[in-house]
């Protein structure tokens, strides 16, 4: 099955290394938060550590904007707790801020769609979940290029805008204070001889 935007997530149950204990979680016990789940290829590599601590540098953000984040991989809890307890200036992680999910059956990254079958791997796919369980916005980036956390806040930010705001719509580029539109043919003109 091929999920989209708009479908419930796939949920799942699985250990994570917490606080650097291994947990059992469901991705349905974050209901009524928002989650931006995440994967990427493999423990002890290049690009995803920078991606990982980048998302736990900035945990605080996304937890006063109720987001839980998760990230997974296709590696063991066992590999998981010791690239944590791995020194960062060491290509390791030091303690990070939130779960970190393991997918060792591949499982949960065929139900999202991000394994790559050839390699073995989850691609660097990140969705945006909200309260509901719903998907709001998903993203995959092939192996090499790793993700923008700034950009994640935005699009966060933007979904949770118009949540609580169901009769307006986010422009290109809307951050959160910009002008947003109305989606009428005659209420968006005002939006556009505003920006124009």
């Amino acid at each position: 099955m091929t999920i989209r935007v708009g479908q419930q997530a796939p949920d799942f149950t699985a250990t994570a290394v917490y606080d650097q204990e291994f947990v059992e979680i469901t991705l349905s016990q974050y209901r009524g938060k928002h989650v931006v789940l995440f994967f990427y290829p493999l423990d002890f590599t290049f690009v995803c550590p920078t991606e990982i601590t980048a998302f736990s540098d900035r945990y605080t953000e996304f937890a006063e904007l109720g987001t839980e984040i998760l990230g997974m991989s296709v590696d063991s809890q066992y590999s998981h707790l010791a690239w944590i307890q791995t020194d960062r200036k060491s290509g390791g992680l030091g303690d990070i801020s939130y779960p970190l999910v393991a997918d060792l059956t591949k499982d949960i990254s065929k139900a999202y769609n991000v394994l790559d079958p050839e390699a073995g791997v989850a691609l660097r796919g990140l969705f945006i979940i909200d309260p509901d369980g719903v998907i709001m916005h998903a993203t995959i980036n092939n192996l090499p290029v790793g993700r923008n956390v700034e950009e994640t806040l935005r699009v966060l930010k933007a979904f949770q805008y118009i949540r609580n705001n169901p009769d307006e719509v986010c422009p290109a580029n809307w951050s959160p204070g910009d002008k947003t539109m109305n989606p009428d043919p005659v209420a968006s003109k005002d939006y556009f001889s505003a920006v124009n």
